[in-house]
């Protein structure tokens, strides 16, 4: 627990940072808007037409979304314009901020008794005087309750942002999430609370000081939210040392080999970050743009994700055909080897005569309910196999991949989605049903490293020695570790484990310089 919340001070600064950016994006868009808006009926219903869309859209689509705009608009301009990280986070939670404020200030000013517009008429007040002495004033209280609301709304949605590679308090809830520990998702959680619970009580002085008209009530919490979010960002600017970053996907055995690979940088004198809980698409995109330097990913998710490609060649010209394709991309990645296990997708069940293959299960698959990892069905693979086999379950449904397993074991799903490298598979006595039409290409666990990285002697030095060292048998263990349901270990101790059953098999440590 207590190193749980040790992870909190450096997360929530980066938080804080981004959801006050967020906010404050949101006053300067939401303000004059909704006063232009107030009084032209046609632009109110517009305006609040589309912040109210906005709000229909779950955050992590729109997170998404922005992915392939920023993207395209970068290649406008002639690159420059990051698609993954601060940005599409700021412009996200930006949106989700709109309404609250924007609807608030609307009806504040509309709240307003059009006898005292009138008197401020009759007196000879232009607008902008009527709008800063009169209009203001009355509407404000209305106006901060959005504000504070808003807020809230903002330092929540930021735990979202882990998803594209902006470290969030989200981090460690993404990551207790996926390794089911309680103490990460309670230190995110606790964090993330407290922090929208304080943030709403120092709005909340703000709002009665300007209810009441007195100044120092709005200017003493308005004085410490700036001091805080300064101390954030001083924080997060402060020139760090120059480290090597290591990505990581959101599952076990990501965090496992991402921790593995920070203990032989390490110990070849490096200084190491991670950023973990990256989609699949998110993690090589960061990683081609600088943002990551090294992380291990799978030849077949490559291969037919971000490659496109149907066919299934044999292992070794999967692995030479991915190099060569990103080394001819802008980002010149690099694959340094396979590591030398295979994390395949495939479809297991609890044993039940008759189904040892995937076409024998498809002749039953319609009494069958297929519970599947979040991106499966999704993905040109499992498209591969259906069509293959003709698969057609009575129920698809899918579950990050801790509670897939839950909902096999909990009777809610017939068969999984499962990966060749999970020591579930064993501990849960599943049978992987074989593929005799070789519809699932090769999985082979790549390690990969980023064009700027890709020439530093000392870095393919200290990693190489695992090149072909990763049996799978030690990977389930590991996994497993972290995975099993009681004495469960972190990935850092589930990556110092299978660190030292490498060394024991061969994978030398690396020369410290």
């Amino acid at each position: 627990m207590i190193a749980a919340f040790g992870q909190v001070p450096g997360l929530a600064a980066s938080h804080i940072l981004l959801a006050a950016a967020a906010l404050v994006l949101a006053l300067v868009v939401s303000l004059p808007l909704g006063v232009f808006a107030a009084r032209r009926p046609v632009l109110r219903q517009a305006a609040l037409g589309f912040a109210s869309l906005v709000q229909t859209v779950p955050g992590l689509a729109l997170l998404a979304l922005f992915y392939p705009v920023l993207v395209g608009l970068s290649a406008l301009v002639g690159g420059g314009i990051p698609a993954l990280g601060f940005l599409p986070s700021l412009l996200a939670l930006t949106l989700y901020a709109l309404l609250p404020i924007l609807r608030n200030v609307i009806a504040g000013l509309g709240g307003i008794d059009p006898a005292v517009i009138e008197a401020a008429d009759g007196i000879g007040m232009t607008p902008a005087q009527r709008l800063r002495l009169v209009e203001a004033p009355l509407a404000a209280p209305v106006a901060m309750a959005g504000i504070r609301t808003a807020a809230v709304w903002t330092i929540g949605a930021a735990t979202l942002s882990t998803t594209v590679g902006y470290p969030s308090l989200g981090n460690l809830i993404f990551a207790g999430l996926q390794t089911e520990t309680t103490a990460l998702v309670l230190a995110g959680c606790v964090a993330s609370a407290a922090l929208a619970l304080a943030v709403d009580g120092l709005l909340a002085l703000v709002e009665r000081g300007v209810a009441t008209g007195r100044r120092w009530l709005m200017a003493g919490p308005a004085l410490l939210l700036l001091a805080v979010v300064g101390g954030a960002a001083a924080y997060t600017w402060w020139p760090a040392k120059p480290a090597i970053v290591i990505g990581a996907k959101n599952f076990s055995e990501q965090y496992i080999l991402a921790r593995l690979i920070g203990e032989r940088l390490e110990q070849a004198g490096f200084d190491v970050r991670y950023r973990e809980g990256l989609g699949s698409a998110v993690a090589l995109r960061a990683l081609e743009g600088g943002d990551v330097d090294v992380y291990v990913d799978y030849a077949g998710t490559i291969w037919t994700n971000a490659m496109q490609r149907s066919d299934t060649p044999a292992a070794p010209a999967m692995a030479a055909g991915i190099d060569g394709w990103l080394r001819a991309r802008p980002g010149q990645a690099r694959v340094i080897g396979p590591l030398g296990f295979e994390n395949a997708y495939a479809l297991a069940m609890k044993p039940r005569a008759g189904i040892s293959s995937i076409a024998d299960l498809a002749r039953v698959a319609p009494g069958l309910r297929l519970a599947a990892d979040l991106e499966f069905l999704d993905r040109p693979e499992w498209r591969t196999i259906r069509d293959a086999y003709g698969l057609r379950f009575a129920d698809q449904r899918a579950y990050s991949p801790t509670f897939m397993y839950r909902a096999l074991s909990g009777g809610q799903a017939d068969v999984i989605s499962a990966f060749s490298s999970d020591g579930r598979i064993a501990a849960d006595g599943l049978v992987v049903l074989a593929d005799p039409k070789r519809a699932v290409p090769s999985y082979d666990a790549l390690l990969l490293v980023g064009g700027a990285r890709a020439g530093d002697a000392r870095v393919r030095a200290a990693l190489q020695p695992l090149v072909g060292q990763v049996p799978v048998a030690a990977m389930r263990q590991a996994n497993y570790m972290v995975d099993r349901d009681t004495d469960k270990a972190t990935p850092d101790v589930a990556a110092r484990w299978l660190s030292g059953q490498l060394e024991r098999t061969g994978a030398q440590k690396p020369a410290i310089r």
